[in-house]
């Protein structure tokens, strides 16, 4: 740091040269935080300069290795409480919340590049939606977070895009799509998804003509909310499971009229329901048979929605929408 100083001011302690721009100033102490403790630095000053060494950052109290890996700790699932005890036991002091959140910060630059990132050709595109607390206005509020993942032509599963947002769900989901496509992704045979509120009508205006599969796990779940009695959800899940695993499209087809006369005078709510919902759980049989057991359901979304669940859990409130 001295040598950057006799080069900053193009001449050595006490020398007089024609060449000299500034004049010495001492030193200002500054401690900081590494892996080996807190170490306290004499950093060599300049009268009338903003001369600062390289050797050490500008405002910098905490190592760059150090501050990495608060970060890491955070994005997986550490909380800031565990992260705080961990360096007192590596470094002999802790960290606040803050600090952990501004070392967090310093990812998001990745982050935003892994989200602007050019996507192409996806075969099938998987949709679902979950929610976090979020603080907002002194209330706690159910942010939306949009997952997109998809499988690629080579067979090969990603993560295509995360969002979050307080927004109607319809325009939510509709600048969730639209920066996909802007991102480049095209050859798209087929959308995996529930029946989220909004997502029908965005998915409309921004891939029109592309097919949908609604999640047949979930359509024999809601079913067994129109059941009057408990006793019939067991036959119901066979009769439907029977629909599901037809197979060709014209066999499911008068499984499912079969089905929706079968509980018409029983549970007629449950049989305008199968009229009204069943068919869009069919789409799968219109694809080649070794491919509809990954494409039937939103499952593969699952193991994406557990990572997220396991992480979020430890904040269980978002202090505000960016920091979720």
């Amino acid at each position: 740091m001295c040598l950057q100083r006799e080069e900053h001011l193009k001449a050595r302690s006490y020398e007089r040269t024609p060449e000299r721009q500034g004049y010495a100033n001492g030193y200002k102490a500054k401690t900081v935080k590494t892996k080996m403790g807190e170490i306290t630095f004499d950093i060599p000053q300049v009268r009338d300069s903003d001369f600062y060494p390289s050797a050490l950052e500008k405002g910098m109290r905490s190592e760059r290795a150090l501050t990495i890996a608060l970060a890491e700790m955070y994005i997986q699932g550490v909380s800031t409480r565990k992260v705080k005890k961990i360096t007192e036991m590596l470094c002999g002091y802790e960290v606040s919340a803050s600090q952990v959140s501004r070392a967090s910060a310093q990812l998001d630059e990745v982050l935003q590049k892994w989200r602007e990132r050019e996507l192409g050709e996806v075969r099938y595109l998987y949709l679902d939606a979950r929610y976090e607390k979020v603080r907002e206005n002194g209330m706690v509020l159910d942010l939306a977070v949009l997952i997109a993942t998809g499988i690629k032509m080579t067979g090969e599963r990603e993560v295509l895009g995360v969002s979050t947002s307080l927004s109607e769900h319809e325009q939510h989901w509709k600048a969730f799509l639209t920066s996909l496509k802007k991102r480049g992704l095209k050859g798209v045979k087929l959308i995996i998804s529930d029946d989220h509120t909004g997502l029908s009508a965005a998915r409309r205006e921004v891939f029109g003509g592309i097919p949908r599969q609604r999640c047949q796990f979930h359509l024999q779940q809601n079913a067994g909310a129109y059941v009057p009695k408990k006793a019939m959800k067991k036959e119901l899940a066979a009769d439907i499971r029977a629909i599901f695993n037809a197979s060709d499209r014209e066999k499911a087809g008068e499984y499912l009229q079969w089905a929706i006369e079968k509980y018409a005078q029983s549970a007629p709510k449950l049989s305008l329901w199968m009229e009204e919902n069943l068919a869009e759980g069919l789409t799968v049989l219109n694809f080649p048979l070794e491919h509809r057991r990954m494409i039937r359901t939103t499952n593969a979304l699952e193991r994406v929605n557990r990572e997220i669940r396991r992480r979020t859990r430890v904040a269980s409130i978002f202090p505000n929408e960016a920091s979720c």
